[in-house]
């Protein structure tokens, strides 16, 4: 037990580099603007109110930050915000949280009984699964904390430690509601499966409590009609406008659920989530994937096409547990690759075929012949006013109460509320048009409330009188 309390240095290399490598990636993706207001700017917004002291009601969603998930991660991250508010805190975090995953992924492969090479494998495996890589250039996600969380979560179970374990189960629940269904699956596996019976009571008893205690109490109350669960229906519209009406078709209608299953989308996604594993997946062996079952469910059942891929955060509860299959199968010698070498071979190789890093040579490179204009007219916003702005940009300004975005979905927008009216004709956002975006400049200079400030590369600041 002792050996395998003293992991290898090379494994703290790989963490301090993936850490720097992730962060590094993520602030280019921000400094060229291709961060955006959902999520990056609600969560920045949010936690830099907390940190002040005032209400965190994002101006973008217009409701309360715990009413989005009901995280309550954000207040201890907003102490971080208090030394210094800056955006950068939250990308380091998740860089650091993507990476020392690493770390209980080796322990619990040595745990297993793998030689150390093997092990070593493994949590290059972790390291280089696309997901990882993607995840960490999509703004932040409170969930990414969670992924440690959980891979420690069963080393503390496997090792009897019951409060450390309680302890990740406690942050894994504060960091998005959603994960206590994980949570409570976790606990069925660990009763079931395990035999780790009162880890896996409190599991389960705690996942199936904070599902209830946040859908039914906390996001409502606090956020209101808009953000009750009820908002993510239109992700089964094909089953119902309603949690109600969805649940109620999932069980009387079996044939509509089943013609969605087996659709090519979902056919498609499988294939992407086991590739990068697919050496060490065998059916023996799967069991530690039944804490995965409600994350999957909810992304086969989804008609949002976002949860069906390796680049957005829905997958990130389903990887330690494939990972916990490939360790099971590895020890097992049910794999058809078990030398250190040929699994890094590859996880490198589906991460090259996977992994969005060829972004930064063509897709975050498009709006670079407007950056030094943007960057100079952000500068330009010298106080906490109003602003109003474009997707993109809005992050780079969204550490102040009331922060919206032009949408040419509401044309009517009361102008004279805001401080700061900040746009690019030839970048206009996701969001945006240029035609839309051209329109609203030419009404703001002929608008009487507000001057011209800066206008460079079809760059244009505006500032209220």
């Amino acid at each position: 037990m002792t050996k395998k309390l003293n992991h290898p240095n090379v494994i703290n290399w790989m963490i301090g580099v993936s850490a720097l490598i992730l962060f590094v990636c993520s602030s280019l993706r921000h400094i060229l603007f291709y961060s955006t207001a959902f999520d990056l700017g609600i969560f920045d917004q949010g936690t830099y109110l907390i940190s002040q002291g005032q209400p965190p009601i994002s101006s973008f969603t217009n409701y309360h930050i715990l009413a989005d998930h009901a995280a309550w991660i954000w207040y201890p991250l907003a102490i971080l915000y208090k030394i210094y508010p800056s955006v950068y805190w939250l990308l380091a975090i998740q860089a650091i949280a993507l990476a020392i995953g690493a770390l209980p992924t080796w322990y619990l492969a040595m745990q297993a009984g793998l030689k150390q090479s093997q092990a070593i494998a493994v949590a290059v495996v972790y390291l280089l699964y696309p997901l990882v890589f993607n995840v960490n250039l999509f703004d932040f996600h409170p969930e990414v904390i969670a992924l440690p969380a959980f891979l420690t979560a069963v080393l503390m179970a496997r090792s009897g430690n019951l409060w450390w374990f309680c302890g990740c189960i406690f942050l894994v629940l504060g960091c998005k509601a959603i994960l206590s269904l994980t949570v409570a699956a976790l606990g069925v596996w660990l009763l079931v499966f395990e035999k780790r019976r009162l880890c896996g009571a409190i599991a389960l008893i705690s996942g199936i409590a904070w599902y209830i205690i946040a859908n039914k109490w906390i996001i409502p109350v606090i956020g209101g009609e808009a953000a009750t669960i009820e908002r993510y229906a239109s992700r089964f519209s094909y089953l119902g406008n309603s949690l109600t009406e969805i649940t109620k078709n999932i069980i009387l209608q079996p044939g509509i659920v089943l013609k969605n299953l087996f659709s090519l989308d979902n056919i498609g996604y499988l294939l992407l989530l086991f590739a990068p594993v697919a050496w060490g997946i065998s059916p023996q062996g799967m069991t530690p994937l039944v804490s995965a079952i409600p994350c999957l469910a909810i992304n086969l059942l989804s008609d949002y096409q976002l949860q069906k891929d390796l680049l957005h955060q829905y997958s990130l509860p389903i990887l330690p547990f494939l990972l916990l299959t490939v360790i099971n199968n590895l020890a097992a010698g049910r794999v058809f690759l078990k030398t250190k070498r040929a699994i890094i071979l590859w996880s490198l190789v589906t991460f090259l075929c996977l992994a969005k890093f060829t972004y930064f040579g063509g897709k975050y490179l498009q709006s670079l012949d407007t950056w030094q204009a943007t960057h100079s007219a952000i500068n330009l916003v010298q106080t906490s006013g109003s602003v109003l702005t474009t997707d993109e940009i809005a992050t780079h300004l969204s550490q102040r109460k009331i922060i919206e975005l032009i949408n040419p979905a509401v044309p009517n927008v009361e102008l004279d509320k805001f401080s700061y009216i900040l746009l690019s004709i030839r970048n206009p956002g996701l969001s945006n048009n240029q035609e839309f975006v051209a329109n609203l400049v030419n009404k703001l200079e002929n608008h009487q409330a507000f001057n011209l400030q800066y206008q460079r590369d079809d760059v244009y600041l505006f500032v209220r009188k």
